[in-house]
C-alpha cells in the first residue's frame, strides 16, 4: 500500500518528465511475447498499459516505432514500477531503457521535444 507521499515520491525519482503517447510495443520476456501499448515515454523508458504488469525486476527486450520513424527501436529494459490501476492510475509497469545508443535517445528526445510542443500549442 503506497503511502501519502509515494505518489510523489514516484514522481520525484523519475529522471526526465514523460510525454503522452499511444503505440503498440511489442515486448519479450524469458519465455513469453507479449504485444501492449505504451502510453508515455521519455529518452530514460516508457510506462506500458498492461492488465498483467510483470514484476519489479522483470528484464525485457522492446520493440517499438516511433511515429514519423520507419525503423523500429529495440531496447532492452527492466520492470522498475508497476501500477494495478487503482486511484485513477492505468494499469501497468514503467520499464526503463537500459543501454539505450545515443542515435535512439536522439529519436526519442526529438519526439518528446516535438509532443511537447504540440501540447503547449
Amino acid at each position: 500500500m503506497m503511502k501519502a507521499g509515494g505518489q510523489a515520491a514516484a514522481i520525484e525519482r523519475r529522471r526526465s518528465e514523460r510525454t503522452d503517447l499511444i503505440i503498440r510495443v511489442d515486448y519479450q520476456t524469458v519465455d513469453e511475447l507479449f504485444s501492449d501499448f505504451v502510453r508515455d515515454i521519455n529518452e530514460g523508458g516508457i510506462f506500458v498499459e498492461s492488465e498483467a504488469p510483470h514484476e519489479l525486476g522483470t528484464s525485457v527486450d522492446l520493440q517499438f516505432r516511433l511515429p514519423g520513424n520507419e525503423e523500429p527501436v529495440r531496447v532492452k529494459g527492466a520492470v522498475v514500477r508497476v501500477s494495478q490501476g487503482r486511484d485513477g492510475d492505468a494499469p501497468g509497469m514503467g520499464i526503463e531503457f537500459e543501454g539505450l545508443d545515443a542515435s535512439t535517445r536522439q529519436r526519442i528526445n526529438e519526439l518528446v521535444r516535438t509532443l511537447r510542443t504540440e501540447l503547449s500549442r
